[in-house]
Order: structure tokens, then C-alpha cells, then sequence
């Protein structure tokens, strides 16, 4: 090669990148797995860790002044951790364990007090229950006979297959929004909304394979499992999509905070919210991980009990999904006035799409 060609060659060949630039952009990237370290930790074991009664609603069943006197005692001795009511018989107590309206009732009684559960509920407010009324039941000389009245399936003994679903689920459901927003940055809003509704159907086929013939948790009503798997997550998808036209590669973090950190945390199956700090347990109210879980929990265990308003819920994310999906379209179509980029501009874009993608992580 003559001087001339190495010359010219030496000066449309690209400039090795520095070692602080490199360091920049590694560590720049460092952000977000350290931000999610930080926040699941926060959230997992501040909601998980230490679960304590906070306000649990439970029942003495029975009328008269020593029932009273008893409930009074029960509430005196356990402060803010319990709400004790009375209830004036059995059949009051039931219709309110499966109203999900109390996390047990006991039933005073000389030679066999009882404690009536719906474990289908909460295994883990049963469990409290239970720890609550055994020490009375001693106090009146007799062992305590515990009742359930609402039993999971055998093949989910604890109750906590629903919250493994919404895990499941929310991963498929999120994990593709990272895949969707930046693979798939250069189709129409459009497009992608479509997609998100194949994706979405996807998602919740195998959250119905997985609730039904795989792991047994729906032995009936698997239609409707579906239905709210769904539900959950076309609403994930079409909010990570919405976002990510405003925080690109932010995204995955923001998910993570909004279904993850927030979202498997007062879901309530693994605690309900009487047995959470009132943070997470007032997220319980509309968090959709939350309309997921007990929708479900509803529809199969409690008669469709409450199912309505657990349907809205997930309706209400759904919709708001869609709000953000259409503002974003909007706003791509203003700035579609652009010039089109350059190549080098475009490679850039390349990479920095298949950065984001390796950054989606399940949890």
C-alpha cells in the first residue's frame, strides 16, 4: 500500500474510544441495576420481612355480655393490630369470612371453642388468626378447633399459586415492552398497539396453561382465568409502550417500580393488607397486581364475590394504558416533521435499542 492510501486509510478509520469514555458509559448504565437493587430491597422487605396485624378485622361470635366483655379484652390487650367485632352467630361469621370481610371468627364456647377460617382467602391471615384465639381458647381451659370454611385447592395447598400466576404474567407482560418500545421504535404507534394485543394474548394463554392443566390451580372457571390474565396484562403492555416514547431507555426501571416493586408487594397473595403497614396496604385498594390476584381468588373460591369491582380495577389500567398509548402516537406524529437521521445516527440508535433490551430482567 502506498504512503498515500495508508494516509487516507489512517484518516477514515475511527478513533479507538477513550478509556473515560468507556468507563462513562459503563457506569452510566450501571444506574439502573443499582436503582433496582435499592428498590427491591426497600420493597420487598419492607413489605415482606416483618408482616404484623395492622387493623385486622376479626370476630367474636355470639351475644350477651361476656361475649362483650371477651371481644373488649381481645381488642384492649392487642391495641392498633386488631379490629374486633362481634357478630351475633355462626352463620353471620361465615357469610363474613367469605365476604373477605374478617380474617376469623371465634367461637367461645366452655368445652370446644372454635375458630372459623377461610384459608382461601389468606393461609397467612388464617395462620395469624389462629395465633390470636389460641391463647384465649387456653385461658378457658380447652383446645381450640379451627374450622375452614374456604380451602384452596389441594394441588395449591397454601394459596400462593395465584400470586406465582401474577408473577408469570407481569414478566412476560413487562419483559416485551423493553423488546416492543425499542425493537419496535421504527413502526407506527399503531403497529405496535397491535402487537401488544397479539403479545397480550399470548401472555395470558400461557398464564391460563399454566393456572389450568399445568399446575391445577383453577379446577373450574378457567375461562375466566384467562379473561383476567388478559386483562392484566394487555394493560401492562399498552402502559410500557406508552411510556416508553417519553423515557426510552428508563422504561424497564419504571416497570419494575410500577409492577414489581409496587405491584407483587401489595398484590396480597402472599399478605393481605390487614397484614401490611398502611402503605402497601392502601396501595391494595386499586393496584392492579391487586385486581389481578383477588379477582381470581374471587371468582374461584368466594362465588364471584366482589369480582366486579376487581374487574374495573383491571379495566381502569387497561384504560389508562390506552390514554397513554394515544398520546404517544400523538406526540410521534409531531415530530415525524424531523429530518430523517443520518446512518451513523441510526447504528447509534441500534445499539443503544439492543442495550435496552439486554437490560430487561424478571424477577
Amino acid at each position: 500500500m502506498s504512503a498515500t492510501a495508508e494516509a487516507a486509510a489512517a484518516v477514515t478509520a475511527p478513533a479507538a474510544p477513550r478509556t473515560r469514555d468507556v468507563l462513562r458509559h459503563v457506569l452510566l448504565h450501571l444506574v439502573t441495576p443499582l436503582l433496582m437493587c435499592l428498590g427491591m430491597g426497600l420493597a420487598y422487605m419492607g413489605a415482606f420481612v416483618t408482616p404484623e396485624p395492622n387493623d385486622m378485622p376479626v370476630a367474636v361470635v355470639g351475644s350477651g355480655p361476656q361475649v362483650q366483655v371477651l371481644a373488649q379484652s381481645v381488642k384492649d390487650k392487642a391495641g392498633d393490630a386488631l379490629d374486633v367485632r362481634t357478630l351475633p352467630d355462626r352463620e353471620r361469621a361465615i357469610d363474613a369470612l367469605t365476604s373477605l370481610d374478617i380474617a376469623g371468627a371465634f367461637v367461645p364456647d366452655a368445652k370446644k371453642p372454635e375458630l372459623i377460617v377461610a384459608s382461601a382467602g389468606s393461609d397467612m391471615s388464617a395462620l395469624a388468626a389462629q395465633k390470636i384465639f389460641t391463647p384465649v381458647a387456653a385461658g378457658q381451659g380447652a383446645p381450640l378447633k379451627v374450622t375452614d370454611v374456604a380451602k384452596p385447592v389441594a394441588d395449591d395447598p397454601t394459596g400462593q399459586g395465584l400470586f406465582f400466576l401474577l408473577v408469570a404474567v407481569s414478566i412476560g407482560s413487562y419483559a416485551s415492552v423493553a423488546v416492543l418500545g425499542a425493537a419496535g421504535a421504527g413502526l407506527r404507534m399503531r403497529a405496535r398497539a397491535g402487537l401488544v394485543v397479539g403479545v397480550s394474548f399470548a401472555v395470558s394463554l400461557i398464564g391460563a396453561a399454566l393456572a389450568g392443566p399445568i399446575f391445577h390451580l383453577a379446577h373450574q372457571g378457567l375461562w375466566g382465568v384467562w379473561a383476567m390474565c388478559w386483562l392484566y396484562s394487555a394493560g401492562v403492555l399498552f402502559i410500557g409502550v406508552g411510556l416508553h416514547t417519553f423515557l426510552k431507555r428508563w422504561t424497564t426501571l419504571t416497570m419494575m417500580v410500577l409492577f414489581v416493586m409496587l405491584n407483587f408487594t401489595t398484590s396480597g397473595g402472599l399478605f393481605r393488607p390487614e397484614l401490611q403497614n398502611g402503605f402497601f396496604g392502601s396501595l391494595h385498594a386499586f393496584w392492579n397486581g391487586a385486581g389481578f390476584v383477588e379477582g381470581i381468588r374471587s371468582h374461584l373460591y368466594f362465588g364471584g364475590h366482589d369480582l366486579g369491582s376487581r374487574v374495573w380495577t383491571l379495566a381502569g389500567w387497561l384504560g389508562l394504558g390506552l390514554l397513554l398509548v394515544g398520546v404517544a402516537g400523538l406526540w410521534e406524529r409531531r415530530g415525524r416533521v424531523a429530518a430523517a437521521p443520518v446512518a451513523a445516527s441510526r447504528e447509534a440508535g441500534r445499539a443503544e435499542q439492543e442495550e435496552e433490551m439486554e437490560e430487561s430482567v424478571g424477577v
